[in-house]
């Protein structure tokens, strides 16, 4: 038996199918010494059932029970419904999102829970890169992004050559040229199309030309480049400048996939009304940045298709991991697995805030909410960070 007990709750929110630990990751923690509960039905969504987790060493049971016997607690999206539920001392791992839900923070704090959030695990951290869950979630949304809009769009991807003509290829817009962006491009490119990456960051030119695509220069927008491997965000100004010069390209292509994101906050707005006007009829418009507080492009709503009175279709993609659930999940417990790795110490947590990991990703520890930023965010007048 494992001096210390994982358990893998199932995702409540609405459309998530992913599951935190994959069977074979279970096997793998089981000879690590960790013994691993899996709530009822927490795989399914994935293609993973009960059968399969119990074979590779873990034990199916209610919630109840989970978090009664867990000393860590793994998930996806932050179990908003069983916050009641956690002990004291008790480690919750995931993609908490805790700029987005300041009022979870605070209930782990005040229970005592060591709350850990992947998504605030800087990218430039070389020795944190197995552990970077935005990388290998991005990369799959990216790749399926394109497909998605494939699926979508009436014609042709390549350019076909048969005995009734020949169909010229889609001409494919990636706004964003982080992980997801560049994978889209890379996707797009398989498939045939004529593809034009861009990035406020100067240094993507280089990355996108790379993959086989034209960079789509502007050059009176300024440098982009932010913090820990993203955009910063850009000045109202920027913002203005950077619109009118989009506008053309957007109007010119046959299909756009929108990538862009700032942590922490709301996606910034690269197409407009006015520019989803401009387009031709039947061209599609995929913004992966759609969520509860917007996206890239006007209108979007999250998992929501809109086809627009001069037949442009918007789709808000924002979850698109979820609909490649197994390999996604796959992906994810892989990084969970690393992650813990790294905090086990003799199989017992070892949370040590000084550590250059830990002090990224740790939101609270000992009744505290410790994370600087996620502090003060908590702390701002306006604070509300409703959970939904």
């Amino acid at each position: 038996m494992g001096t210390i007990t994982a358990g893998v709750v199932r995702s409540r929110v609405p459309g998530e199918r992913r599951v935190a630990l994959v069977p074979d990751a279970v096997a793998r923690l089981r000879t690590a010494g960790v013994d691993v509960l899996v709530e009822s039905g927490a795989g399914a969504g994935a293609w993973f059932t009960e059968a399969d987790y119990t074979a590779a060493g873990a034990e199916a049971v209610p919630v109840e029970e989970l978090y009664r016997r867990a000393d860590i607690v793994l998930c996806v999206e932050p179990p908003y419904a069983d916050v009641g539920a956690f002990r004291p001392g008790q480690l919750l791992i995931g993609l908490l999102a805790p700029f987005r839900h300041l009022d979870l923070v605070r209930e782990w704090a005040a229970r005592d829970v060591t709350a850990v959030s992947l998504d605030l695990l800087p990218r430039t951290l070389s020795r944190a890169q197995p552990m970077d869950a935005l990388t290998s979630q991005a990369s799959i949304a990216g790749y399926k992004a394109v497909l998605l809009a494939a699926d979508s769009y009436d014609r042709y991807f390549p350019m076909l050559t048969t005995a009734a003509g020949t169909s010229k290829p889609a001409a494919v817009l990636v706004l964003g040229a982080g992980v997801a962006g560049l994978q889209a491009v890379a996707t797009a490119r398989r498939l045939g199309a004529v593809v034009t990456g861009y990035d406020v960051r100067p240094e993507s030119k280089g990355e996108v030309e790379s993959l086989g695509a034209r960079f789509l220069d502007l050059p009176t927008v300024a440098s982009g480049t932010g913090e820990g491997g993203y955009a910063r965000a850009l000045t109202e100004q920027e913002q203005r400048t950077q619109q009118e010069a989009l506008d053309t390209h957007i109007a010119r292509s046959d299909v756009v996939i929108t990538t862009a994101q700032v942590p922490g906050r709301r996606p910034p707005r690269l197409v407009t009304a006015a520019a989803l006007e401009r387009m031709r009829p039947g061209s599609i418009v995929v913004d992966m940045a759609a969520s509860d507080l917007g996206g890239n492009v006007e209108g979007s709503e999250p998992d929501k298709t809109t086809v627009l009175d001069n037949g442009v279709t918007v789709i808000g993609a924002g979850n698109l991991p979820s609909a490649m659930a197994t390999a996604a999940s796959t992906a994810y417990a892989r990084n969970i697995g690393a992650l813990l790795a790294h905090l086990l110490n003799d199989g017992v947590p070892a949370i040590t805030p000084d550590d250059e990991i830990q002090s990224a990703v740790l939101v609270t520890h000992a009744g505290a909410i410790v994370h600087q930023a996620v502090a003060a965010a908590v702390d701002a007048p306006d604070a509300t960070g409703g959970t939904s």
